[in-house]
């Protein structure tokens, strides 16, 4: 018997434990060599007499494993909470948001072919949070940009390309109004391409690229953004596909890496047997498709296929949950994934 790779799982709040529920029923009717390790984290860590929305046991199991499988957490309004995702991209060092689109078997949208990947840059930008009050009717937000941070995201986004066998690196800017720091992770980006000759590269300014996108978006493969670009691409693109709940996503570093579902906790169909789980499952393929790289176990790569074309086969049939036009629940759409395996 090969190794058991043993994982933090945070189910989350609202839908968060009945589709992470559902993905560990999948995952182990694929025979995916996985122990989960549950922690929590969000509203429900308040719950249980925790002063954090990110306990300290939460984050040190992580530390200690290295990957994290996370459902959708609930960030109380007010309070001062950040929420549970900027912990974790903070406190772990999480530089590297990725997140694969494409469509869908049978889910139906305005474009078709779509097969992108964005790469956000995850630690800096306008979301360093330096924001400052000079006068009663001013403030101040500063855009941090450092050398090393544009560097290290553009030498994952293209070592991505390579490893996953893309063809483009697109890398989005606006450095001709912010000179500095657009400028820079323009030249960083630049000079990293060249060390990647057979991975085609361009730049474009980003309000020409949103054009373009929302004109033809298969002309693009990868990506690579700094932060706030990068945010507001992800949700847009995931709309190409179907929307957050067939859009899986991850914040990886050298440290560790946390696989998650986007979308939010709706509270509003908790407990139904409603919410669709393809999100946190697919963001569990990428998990295992990770895991197979770093850990070199082709288990992990077997059952990710398995997986990913079972819930394809799934969607062909019909075979799914209300909001993507099936007849199924929860638990009942687990169940057809598992079965066509």
């Amino acid at each position: 018997m090969g190794a058991i790779h043993k994982v933090v799982l945070i189910p989350g709040d609202g839908i968060g434990p009945e589709v992470s529920a559902a993905v560990r029923d999948v995952l182990k009717a694929a025979k995916a060599p996985i122990e989960f390790e549950e922690h929590i984290a969000g509203e429900t860590a308040l719950s249980h007499g925790h002063k954090e929305l990110l306990p300290a046991s939460t984050l040190n199991a992580i530390r200690e494993h290295k990957v994290a499988l996370k459902g959708p957490c609930t960030t109380p309004i007010g309070g001062g909470f950040s929420s549970v995702n900027v912990a974790l991209r903070k406190s772990l060092n999480l530089y590297a948001a990725v997140r694969p689109l494409r469509n869908m078997p049978s889910v139906k949208t305005r474009y078709e072919n779509v097969d992108l990947v964005i790469v956000r840059e995850n630690t800096e930008g306008l979301y360093s949070g330096i924001e400052n009050v000079i006068t009663e009717d001013a403030v101040v937000s500063l855009k941090v940009a450092t050398r090393p941070a544009c560097v290290r995201i553009a030498e994952w986004a293209f070592e991505y390309a390579v490893a996953r066998q893309r063809k483009k690196v697109t890398v989005l800017h606006k450095a001709n109004i912010m000179k500095k720091t657009d400028g820079m992770f323009l030249d960083e980006a630049t000079k990293v391409s060249k060390k990647y000759p057979n991975i085609a590269f361009e730049a474009m300014i980003i309000d020409a690229a949103l054009m373009r996108l929302v004109q033809n978006p298969t002309v693009f493969d990868i990506l690579l953004c700094e932060n706030l670009y990068g945010d507001l691409d992800s949700d847009m693109c995931a709309g190409m596909v179907g929307g957050l709940g067939v859009a899986p996503g991850a914040n990886i570093s050298a440290e560790a890496a946390v696989f998650e579902s986007v979308h939010g906790s709706a509270p509003d169909i908790a407990g139904k047997n409603l919410a669709n789980p393809l999100a946190l499952l697919m963001s569990a393929v990428m998990m295992l498709n990770h895991l197979a790289t770093t850990r070199s176990d082709a288990a992990c790569s077997e059952a990710a296929k398995k997986i990913k074309a079972s819930y394809d086969k799934a969607l062909t049939e019909g075979k799914t949950t209300r909001d993507l036009g099936g007849p199924l629940g929860t638990k009942e759409f687990a169940a057809a994934i598992s079965a066509g395996l």
